[in-house]
């Protein structure tokens, strides 16, 4: 199975979702055996990528669920949260202060 992004082919799964985000799946995951000063590095480079495109997490978000929907869309069918009832607030009993 091929699939394209632009005039790029996506071999793998990995293939495609770096083409789809334009970096490498390491930099937002990590590597198992990286180093303290690597991971501060690949941290930094991450938040440097999400502040010249804030917009990104959102395209992120977006094909995560088109994929989702696409793939297993069982996973989408919430079930309804359940209503949590209101927090009751205590009154104050109304003349008990000491007058200033």
């Amino acid at each position: 199975m091929k699939d394209y992004i632009g005039r790029h082919t996506a071999h793998s799964t990995t293939d495609f979702l770096e083409l789809a985000l334009g970096t490498p799946l390491d930099l937002w995951l990590g590597e198992d055996d990286e180093t303290p000063e690597e991971r501060a590095g690949r941290l930094d480079a991450a938040r440097d990528i999400l502040a010249d495109d804030p917009e990104l997490v959102d395209r992120t978000t977006r094909l995560a669920v088109e994929t989702i929907g696409a793939t297993m869309p069982d996973l989408l069918r919430l079930a309804p949260v359940p209503a949590v009832p209101a927090v009751r607030r205590r009154r104050r009993a109304l003349g008990v202060g000491v007058a200033a």
